[in-house]
């Protein structure tokens, strides 16, 4: 019942909310973990938690050195990358006319191009192997519009037409790429969601979280391991002709 034993999956964003919950649902199906992330002891209390064997590589996806370094350490413990997961990403909100130059680039650098980076490091490896799966981490924000954060709308949406795009290039390749596409979930990011919500708007927390959650059909927030659950599926071997998809887990929004 360990589908994943004798693959190797490389988490970024790992350290907490939908990232470690990923990392666990990949570690308890087998898979040996490299947890990547900014905050080491993060990291290292996630890979004490999990147990088994998790390696872990301090990295910022943004940048493209740190990316190849991280990803060498990862395969100097546990060999070539055969499930990439794409899951580090950061959401800020501004109305579009209060939207920095600087702001744009940030949502576009976190959410877009680290997934490129590390699809470009991880992705020779996984040519050697002849087989891989890759999994982005996107969001509804990928398949629908949300006013006042269109930086992240065009990134997540730049990262759902990335997968598609890799996925024909790869099919013949024995290579799977696919999103995972999560409405609001409940993680350290949407606590600061409700946060900001409270501080412009003067609603008490109880009327920002219900306000948030009636976007979803089913009146609630998505768990973290739910959206692991759909990577897990997307990762295993038997999902083989699960390519270019960008499944939504987000009770029926999309």
């Amino acid at each position: 019942m360990r589908p994943l034993e004798g693959r190797h999956a490389l988490v970024t964003g790992a350290s907490r909310g939908i990232g470690g919950a990923i990392a666990r649902a990949l570690g308890e199906a087998g898979a040996a973990l490299s947890l990547l992330g900014r905050d080491r002891q993060a990291l290292l209390e996630r890979a004490r938690e999990l147990g088994g064997e998790v390696h872990v590589e301090v990295c910022d996806v943004t940048d493209p050195e740190a990316v190849r370094r991280a990803v060498e350490g990862a395969e100097a413990a546990w060999g070539p990358v055969h499930i990439l997961v794409n899951n580090a990403g950061q959401a800020e909100s501004q109305p579009f006319l209060k939207t920095e130059l600087a702001l744009w680039q940030r949502m576009l650098q976190v959410n877009l191009t680290g997934a490129f980076l590390c699809t470009q490091a991880a992705l020779p490896g996984m040519l050697r192997a002849g087989w891989g799966r890759i999994v982005n981490v996107a969001s509804t924000a990928g398949l629908k519009g949300y006013p006042y954060v269109a930086a992240y709308v065009a990134a997540k949406h730049g990262l759902v037409g990335l997968t598609r795009a890799l996925a024909l290039e790869l099919a013949r390749k024995n290579i799977t790429v696919n999103a995972v596409c999560p409405g609001f979930t409940e993680t350290g990011l949407l606590a600061q969601s409700l946060n900001r919500i409270v501080e412009k708007t003067g609603r008490s927390p109880d009327e920002a979280r219900e306000e948030l959650a009636r976007t979803n059909p089913q009146g609630r927030f998505v768990r973290p391991e739910e959206v692991a659950q759909a990577v897990l599926w997307l990762a295993l071997p038997a999902s083989a002709a699960i390519n270019g998809q960008a499944i939504a887990v987000a009770g029926g929004e999309v």
